[in-house]
């Protein structure tokens, strides 16, 4: 079609997998359609539909769509894309057309292969991509071999040596890394070794991860595989996203998989949970963990532990009933399920005065953490909905806004602390939880830190869920003048949103959000993204609860006529003393994490859209790269081939950071 069409792309992409009722054309309705799609179409999708200079390939990814909704989109256009006024019978005829295209085979032709290595072995298998100056290959040992080109035709294998195997690195929580190549010292010299830019992705929340060699990346129901070394594509999984799906997956958002054995274990929009298998990519298993018709989706990475892998969804501000719950890696099995609003009757239902129990939210939508010494799962469980009004729900709203200390067998709940009762700003507690054992108060202690939405900074003992410390960590806070002796916040009368509106200080998005934190155990500090910002709420009725309707019960809006500003903060564990601050300049509407190094290093992602690092100990910065991308995930490291890197997602982009080599 004369414009750009990557919306048509990406909607047939999306279509579920529908059965198609169309006539079998006539020679004669082959060639009317031939002249209409080579007139409106083949400008930007080429003369056989398999691309052209301003259009994606559309051969073969049409068979799934009904002739309704090929004339919607025909019809009415998408962004970047025009409408066109054709007659319905002509229209039905291109229908048939189209689907009768086929794709043409333009990518890599896959070949065997057996390379010889300069140590004297060899292997052997398919080749399933290469450059002039590497190899990818799944051997017939069922292993992915990564080769480097030698003089003389031979090979160099390669592979990872510190891995990033969970979504935060460690399954503790921290984004710390022990590395010491990059140090304050050489930091000016760090520099993109290689980018890979999603050809769907354009705002990517996930955090790349890294096992022997491979760096697993996603976006909305897709997976690739990537050398890790160079960004080269091994394999790449993609499913259809769901249509009429409600929700942050309906957005396209995901942030990334769990690797465990042959497996990788990754959320799908529509809330089921899916195994591939780590050499190719196929589908292993695949697990509805909640249904999509009653408002569930999922977003974020899931987690291994033991035999199992563990997920939570999302679906707060659309009324769903929050839950965690674990599956067997090898079949999918459910193992255990907990719900994160008890049902009528239950303990802990006594928080909930009136109907809001029936659609409590509490979605668990975001990755918790693991304690190996104490066998506990740490998961952090989201807002109460309808998310602003409060008429129906009175009471504190458990177990809404609440961190979870789970027994990782069973389920079971060991402890809670709640930290926003009765929350009607939005506060979810998903902020990641970091498991730190160090001394406190001249003892050694098991302790569990954690920045909140609320503006509160918290420790507590994680083997009992003893609160040691709470402390205010932002500057302007107007719905809570600190936490009571008993572990509640105190809270300031007059700050629930009004018809009128009510100016609440953090704003909705948080004092911090759920941009990944970090913890350094030389330097004792905590270093955390976070905002100076508040916001306008707004009550409106709910209108009631509605399948394929968000549930809110009122809107917000960013108070302008006060300065907001995105702050790099450095806590001290011990007393939850802010010891350094390093503010940034931007819009406040990134959502950028950090990364803390055994070195003395911070990278973080600046609000300005650069990629940058600070000195762990006093806050300098030390080194910046603009990305000139609004940030929406948290940056890892992994060493390669002898190599530390460091990577982040920037907008539809993942970049590989290292020194010169």
């Amino acid at each position: 079609m004369t414009m750009p069409s990557k919306f048509l792309f990406a909607l047939l992409s999306s279509a579920a997998f529908l059965v198609a009722q169309t006539p079998q054309l006539s020679d004669a309705d082959v060639n009317t359609a031939r002249t209409t799609f080579e007139n409106r179409c083949s400008g930007c999708h080429g003369s056989d539909a398999n691309g052209g200079e301003l259009g994606p390939p559309i051969a073969g990814k049409v068979r799934s769509l009904t002739d309704a909704q090929i004339a919607t989109v025909v019809t009415q256009g998408r962004k970047g894309m025009p409408s066109f006024n054709i007659p319905a019978a002509e229209l039905t005829k291109l229908s048939g057309f189209l689907r009768m295209l086929e794709p043409a085979d333009v990518g890599f032709k896959k070949y065997k292969l057996k390379a010889q290595l300069a140590n004297g072995k060899s292997v052997e298998g398919t080749v399933v991509n290469e450059s002039i100056t590497d190899v990818q290959m799944v051997g017939d040992d069922k292993k992915v071999h990564l080769l480097r080109r030698l003089d003389g035709g031979k090979f160099r294998e390669v592979t990872s040596e510190v891995d990033w195997a969970t979504y935060n690195g460690s399954i503790t929580g921290n984004r710390f890394t022990s590395m010491t190549q990059i140090s304050k010292l050489n930091v000016r010299q760090v520099a993109p070794r290689w980018s890979f830019t999603l050809p769907t992705g354009s705002a990517l929340q996930g955090t790349p991860l890294v096992s022997e060699g491979l760096m697993f990346v996603t976006n909305a129901n897709e997976c690739y595989a990537l050398d890790a070394g160079n960004g080269r594509v091994v394999w790449h999984y993609q499913r259809p996203r769901t249509r009429n799906l409600v929700g942050n997956a309906a957005g396209g958002n995901n942030r990334g998989v769990a690797v465990s054995g042959d497996k990788v274990f990754m959320v799908t929009d529509n809330a089921h949970l899916i195994a591939l298998n780590r050499v190719d990519g196929s589908l292993v298993w695949d697990k509805e963990m909640a249904d999509w018709h009653q408002n569930y989706n999922a977003t974020s990475a899931p987690i291994v532990v033991g035999d199992m892998v563990v997920s939570g969804t999302a679906g707060g501000e659309e009324g769903v009933r929050g839950f965690i719950s674990a599956y067997k890696q090898s079949t999918g099995e459910r193992v255990w399920l907990i719900w994160t609003v008890p049902a009528p009757g239950e303990k802990g239902s006594e928080t909930w005065k009136g109907n809001g129990i029936t659609h409590g939210g509490a979605a668990a939508w975001f990755t918790g953490v693991y304690d190996a010494e104490t066998d506990t799962i740490f998961w952090q469980t989201g807002n109460p909905g309808p998310d602003y009004n409060a008429d129906e729900r009175g009471g504190d709203n458990l177990y809404s806004d609440s961190m979870l200390a789970l027994d990782a067998k069973t389920g079971k709940m060991k402890w809670y602390y709640q930290t926003t009762p009765h929350d009607q700003w939005d506060w979810d507690t998903t902020e990641t939880p970091i498991v730190v054992n160090a001394t406190w108060q001249g003892k050694p202690r098991k302790l569990l830190l954690h920045g909140n939405r609320n503006g509160f900074f918290y420790v507590f003992d994680r083997t009992d869920g003893k609160l040691l410390l709470a402390k205010k960590f932002i500057n302007e806070m107007t719905w809570s003048t600190g936490v009571g002796p008993d572990g509640r916040p105190v809270r300031v009368v007059g700050q629930e949103p009004t018809p009128a509106g009510t100016r609440v200080c953090p704003s909705q998005d948080g004092a911090t959000n759920w941009y990944s934190p970090s913890y350094n155990p030389a330097t004792g500090l905590f270093y955390m993204q976070t905002n100076e910002k508040c916001s306008i709420y707004s009550l409106r009725p709910t209108g009631g609860w509605e399948a394929g309707r968000p549930f809110l019960g009122g809107a917000e809006r960013t108070d302008l006529k006060t300065k907001s500003q995105r702050i790099l903060r450095a806590m001290d564990i011990q007393t939850g003393s802010v010891k350094w601050e390093l503010p940034q300049y931007g819009r406040v509407e990134s959502w950028g994490g950090t990364l803390a190094t055994s070195n003395g290093l911070v990278f973080f992602c600046d609000d300005s859209g650069a990629f940058a690092a600070a000195d762990a100990v006093t806050g300098k910065l030390l080194w910046s790269f603009q990305t000139s991308q609004n940030w929406k995930a948290s940056p890892m490291a992994y060493q390669f081939d002898g190599k530390e890197r460091i990577a982040v997602a920037a907008g539809g982009t993942i970049l590989s950071f290292g020194l010169p080599e």
